[in-house]
């Protein structure tokens, strides 16, 4: 205490012998100082908060990540103070061989799951570049909906122009995108028998969408040769809040009586595990009942989590003789774990191209994420929530122990995605499974010298960037936290 004593004294002498001016001068500079810049306050708070989100990151979910064993070493060596956000943090503890995982804000995931597209068209643009070398900016598909579709556009409608200037110098200059989800932009679209349409509109602040586009039964007489309903189900992502577009299209299917099905997958990037369960319960044979379709294998401080998934076949549940799946590049993850499940029951046909190659899925893990906090998700209150971690926890295979390629699924019968048409008889993989069933064969690819390639600027050889793998959860397989994991 007389130590403090005379360092406060001597702090007290030392102002008393020096001009009074100078005194209030430091004074003044003191409480200068101290007056913090509110930007740089907010700037600090946010830094602070997301190294709290590191930490519990780190405590809390690591530990779930299925190559914890081979990172763990390197992560404990990670400083929270070399990383401004959570999300660089993040994906600084990953598997250098892991290109699936990923994290989101509560925002970006409760969009998603709702259905919800903010600022869109509700359409999905691409080029039939390989094989068709065809440059045009088509429609590949379009939501009920879309200002597009107020104005008659349908899947294979090229977009020529913008504000009467061709698309294809937007994409030179690298400004497409920003131009086409202008307000009040002027679009010209050439339709699918060459006319031109030119109309006004502008991007929707929202709209709803669906988790399946289309169902639909063909009928003897829509196909020369079918002698039997086939049905067809557009299957667009695996929500698992939208399970009733699943249990209408089958009951739709099953009052058809129909025994060969075309189940369209070439665009859907995954989800929800619980909707997968449900699709492959739906068509998988009576003789599947109760069996294994997928196995999933946890980290070796998790193996008591290994689970087996299995079929429960429904009222209107169908009796499969063959199973056609379209797939593509943008087939990933529960779609794959569908093909991989269903392929030991029945006869499954692949048509189209090499799938995504995803053979692992995520839990969802909630931040907060106590007790209580799930027991308001569980609830849909999703108030409290700020952020979601999808890190693979699992990895997936069938009854045969098999598991889903990392390049993907090859095709039994390679097709090039169709964009000149739309989704129906004449679609060039729809048709190409209506043959298998009539002859027993595949047909020929179609002719090049049929397909009107190119565009007519002189960039037509231009490349733009592709917008199917756009959304947050693209390439997902997700399940809900087991209860054994939760706070």
């Amino acid at each position: 205490m007389k130590k403090t004593y005379l360092i406060l004294g001597f702090a007290f002498t030392l102002c008393a012998v020096l001009p009074f001016s100078s005194c209030k001068e430091d004074k003044d500079d003191i409480e200068e100082s101290e007056i913090q810049d509110p930007k740089q306050t907010e700037k600090e708070k946010k830094l602070a908060a997301n190294r709290y989100y590191m930490r519990r990151y780190y405590e809390d979910y690591f530990p779930y990540y299925f190559w914890y064993d081979d990172v763990v070493q390197d992560v404990r060596t990670l400083s929270y103070d070399k990383f401004s956000t959570i999300e660089s943090y993040f994906y600084a503890t990953l598997f250098k061989e892991d290109r699936w995982s990923w994290m989101m804000t509560a925002d970006e995931y409760l969009s998603d799951e709702a259905g919800e597209q903010t600022g869109t068209y509700g359409v999905s643009i691409g080029q039939s570049i390989e094989y068709y070398d065809d440059y045009s900016i088509r429609i590949r598909y379009i939501y009920p909906g879309s200002p597009f579709e107020r104005h008659g556009v349908t899947r294979g409608w090229i977009l020529t122009h913008i504000n009467s200037i061709p698309v294809m110098k937007y994409i030179a200059e690298g400004t497409f995108y920003s131009e086409y989800l202008k307000d009040n932009q002027t679009y010209t679209f050439k339709d699918t028998n060459g006319e031109s349409h030119t109309f006004t509109t502008s991007p929707l602040e929202s709209l709803s969408t669906r988790s399946s586009l289309k169902a639909e039964v063909f009928e003897p007489g829509d196909y020369p040769g079918l002698t039997e309903p086939v049905g067809y189900f557009l299957y667009m992502s695996y929500k698992a809040g939208f399970m009733d577009d699943i249990d209408n299209a089958f009951e739709l299917f099953k009052a058809a009586g129909v025994k060969k099905f075309i189940l369209d997958l070439r665009y859907n990037g995954g989800g929800d595990g619980r909707a997968s369960n449900l699709l492959v319960s739906y068509l998988a044979p009576d003789s599947a009942d109760n069996k294994v379709y997928r196995r999933t294998i946890h980290n070796r401080e998790l193996t008591f989590l290994n689970s087996n998934d299995t079929i429960h076949r429904k009222a209107n549940s169908l009796d499969l003789d063959e199973l056609y799946v379209i797939g593509g590049s943008g087939t990933a993850s529960a779609s794959e774990v569908t093909i991989n499940g269903l392929k030991p029951y029945l006869n499954l046909y692949l048509v189209g191209d090499t799938t995504y190659g995803k053979p692992n899925g995520m839990y969802v893990l909630y931040y907060p994420g106590e007790d209580e906090d799930y027991a308001r998700y569980d609830a849909n209150d999703f108030s409290g929530l700020k952020l979601v971690y999808l890190p693979i926890a699992f990895f997936s295979k069938n009854c045969l122990d098999e598991s889903i390629p990392y390049k993907g699924f090859i095709p039994d019968n390679y097709r090039p995605d169709d964009l000149r048409h739309d989704f129906g008889v004449e679609e060039d993989n729809i048709k190409a499974c209506l043959e298998h069933i009539v002859s027993g064969e595949f047909p020929e690819l179609p002719k090049l010298l049929s397909v009107q390639t190119r565009g007519t600027t002189t960039e037509r050889n231009l490349v733009f960037p592709d917008d199917l793998r756009t959304s947050s959860l693209y390439g997902r397989t997700i399940l809900p936290l087991p209860k054994e994991l939760r706070k």
